[in-house]
């Protein structure tokens, strides 16, 4: 099986085990609710991204609604995630700027 740094698990009441699949860099989910497939409606959107840095680090980014919402680095060589507060700025502008030591870019 490859080696994905994205892993996503899904599990829903209509299958009999969970689903799941990778994705390398970004994986975007739109989830839509309503009465049918024709007449549905968005409902969300999250994200997930993944960047390798040339030091090495991983950086993992979620999104809801273009929003990030969690944050974390896998230092090179290390085998634990590093959280970052969920304080970040609302600006839209800021979605996919770069965070590095805590300060955006």
């Amino acid at each position: 099986m490859r080696q994905y740094p994205i892993w996503n698990m899904v599990q829903a009441c209509i299958y009999k085990q969970s689903k799941n699949w990778g994705a390398q860099k970004e994986c975007a989910i739109e989830v839509r609710v309503g009465t049918s497939s024709s007449n549905s409606h968005t409902f969300v959107n999250h994200r997930t991204t993944h960047r390798l840095h040339d030091n090495g680090d991983r950086e993992y980014h979620f999104y809801i609604d273009g929003q990030l919402v969690k944050r974390a680095v896998l230092g090179a060589g290390e085998s634990e995630l590093q959280f970052f507060d969920g304080a970040y700025p609302t600006n839209s502008k800021w979605v996919d700027v770069p965070i590095e030591n805590g300060v955006l870019n």
